[in-house]
């Protein structure tokens, strides 16, 4: 089993920034590969962001490219996601997710732990 805690979300104006972090314990965190998914009201949960065991290799959804880092520390298993140029569209639940494996993933059927999300709000 892989428990995952994110934190960070909150409320930020257009244009602002956010870190979100997301703590995992139980197993070999560096076994696994790491993904960011996001939820708004009434849409399916999407893609944001995936890293590799290792840190090696990233993926971004478009929308998401150039503004949104994601980084790994592996000795304190820790996943972020780094935010900036954020928009009102950005406005959902962020989801953290560990995947089997060494490989990224972008499909959320790939994931089999979650974290229970945080929020994030983002004001024109």
């Amino acid at each position: 089993q892989v428990q995952l805690v994110e934190s960070g979300g909150g409320l930020v104006q257009a244009g602002g920034s956010l870190r979100l972090s997301c703590a995992a314990s139980g197993r070999t965190f560096s076994n696994y590969a790491m993904g960011w998914f996001r939820q708004a009201p009434g849409k399916e949960r999407e893609f944001v962001s995936a890293i590799s065991w290792s840190g090696g290799s990233t993926d971004y959804a478009d929308s998401v490219k150039g503004r949104f880092t994601i980084s790994r520390d592996n000795a304190k298993n820790t996943v972020y996601l780094h935010m900036n140029s954020l928009k009102p569209e950005n406005t959902a639940v962020y989801y953290c997710a560990a995947k089997g494996g060494l490989r990224v993933g972008v499909r959320p059927g790939e994931y089999g732990y979650w974290g229970q999300g945080t929020q994030v709000t983002v004001s024109s």
